[in-house]
């Protein structure tokens, strides 16, 4: 009798990784598991892995989120954020759903828009991963073009930035340049665990208007 995917059970922090996945394998996967699961998944030439994140990994990537949504708010850029949409394309062989992502840049090439099909739409300007232990979804956001990576790294806020195909380390962002992202974002992360997510959110935003 052949497994089912879904009599497959990854505990929560863990991660599934199954060899010699079709892309048309992958797809049904996708349609079987629905957008209704705690699951996460990438693919990679052949490759499948599923995650379950542990529930600190929950409360990071919200909390980086709103972060993110309050300087944009604050600074006056449109943006348009699709969280963990799966993002893939069958000639690059790859697939990926971020923690979160915005489009930024590229928003109103977007704006609106129910499906995302990144043969003709550009690709999130943002994605951030909350503890990337996979190099397979690192080189998926380089393989399907996501101009800009955050990882954070349980303390650390790691900023990637594409320069020539390749993400390269740096300690600015290039969608905020003049802003010390990797030292505020985990600093009023951290505060939130102490003073709430409220308090913590409106310091930030008065943080935000003294720097403009």
């Amino acid at each position: 009798m052949l497994l089912q995917l879904n009599q497959l059970v990854v505990p929560v922090g863990h991660q599934l990784l199954i060899k010699n996945i079709s892309w048309s394998a992958y797809k049904n996967i996708l349609a079987e598991l629905g957008e209704n699961r705690n699951s996460r998944i990438s693919y990679s030439q052949g490759i499948l892995e599923i995650m379950a994140p542990l529930p600190e990994h929950e409360v990071a990537k919200v909390i980086i989120g709103d972060l993110v949504k309050a300087l944009l708010e604050e600074l006056d850029i449109e943006f348009w954020s699709l969280g963990s949409t799966t993002f893939d394309q069958e000639k690059m062989d790859a697939g990926v759903e971020p923690d979160d992502c915005f489009y930024i840049q590229n928003e109103a090439a977007v704006r609106g828009k129910d499906r995302i099909d990144l043969t003709i739409d550009p690709p999130p300007d943002l994605a951030i991963e909350i503890d990337i232990t996979s190099r397979t979804r690192f080189n998926n956001y380089e393989v399907l073009g996501v101009p800009e990576l955050w990882r954070w790294q349980g303390n650390r806020l790691e900023i990637n930035v594409m320069i020539n195909g390749k993400y390269v380390a740096s300690t600015a962002s290039a969608v905020f340049p003049n802003l010390p992202i990797a030292q505020v974002i985990p600093e009023y992360l951290m505060r939130s665990k102490v003073e709430g997510r409220n308090a913590t959110m409106k310091a930030f935003r008065a943080w935000v208007r003294e720097q403009i």
